[in-house]
């Protein structure tokens, strides 16, 4: 079994039948260890300079295995390690020419939501990260993410820095950017989640003023159930709107 230069096992990515493959065919093999890798992530990290596919005349794309295994190892080493394109790329590219690279620390935790799990696990690790890290993680610059504030698409926490919601936030706002959609844009998105979360507030306060700490804990488990209620009624009613208008 192939191992990558950061000791994990290269899953699904390496074949004995090299040859050219779609990037659908490359999405599908990425997915069985990364299943929210999406076509545009591909295609961003080839426009980083990640990953060089070969073109046809025509000029569609012919990855190759071993431009998977190092897409796979992209993914891994920003799943597992936190670090930001510029020094993946130069990490491996190290690694291409023969060096003896050793992998640079991380810039924050795994993944966002590990800081919450560390937490519950009794280990001192903050669920919250700062500024560069959430620019590392959504792979933006700062003047993209002034712009997501000013709109109110991501707002820090009162006590700094940005909890793990904010970090998929950004990510979400920067994957539906790549596809032209602004931040002006999202306003309407930003507005509807406010409402939602009115009418989720209202369900809730009655529980929430109640003197027993059991009764208001059952308000939040309550809140929370509904804010994902709230998230699928959202995407059914948007699945069904887009069938009915594309078919």
């Amino acid at each position: 079994m192939l191992r990558t230069p950061t000791g994990g096992a290269v899953s699904g990515t390496a074949t004995a039948d090299d040859r050219p493959m779609s990037i659908g065919t490359v999405l599908l093999r990425l997915r069985e260890e990364f299943p929210e890798v999406t076509i545009s992530k591909i295609r961003f990290l080839e426009a980083e300079g990640l990953v060089e596919p070969q073109r046809t005349p025509s000029g569609y794309r012919k990855f190759r295995g071993a431009d998977v295994e190092r897409l796979a190892q992209v993914l891994r080493m920003q799943r597992d390690h936190y670090l930001p394109l510029k020094v993946i790329r130069e990490h491996l590219d190290a690694l291409a020419r023969g060096e003896q690279a050793a992998l640079p620390p991380g810039g924050g935790p795994r993944d966002p939501a590990d800081g919450v799990r560390d937490a519950v696990a009794g280990r001192a690790t903050a669920s919250r990260i700062g500024r560069a890290e959430l620019l590392a993680a959504a792979e933006v610059t700062e003047s993209d993410l002034d712009e997501w504030e000013s709109y109110g698409l991501v707002t820090p926490t009162a006590e700094g820095g940005y909890d793990s919601e904010m970090v998929t936030v950004a990510k979400l706002v920067a994957d539906l950017g790549r596809f032209g959609l602004e931040p002006r844009h999202l306003r309407a998105m930003r507005a509807g989640a406010d409402r939602e979360v009115g009418l989720i507030e209202q369900v809730v306060a009655p529980l929430r003023r109640h003197r027993n700490p059991q009764t208001r804990a059952h308000a939040e488990a309550t809140a929370k159930e509904l804010a994902e209620l709230s998230v699928r009624l959202h995407s059914a009613l948007v699945q069904s709107a887009l069938h009915i208008r594309l078919h």
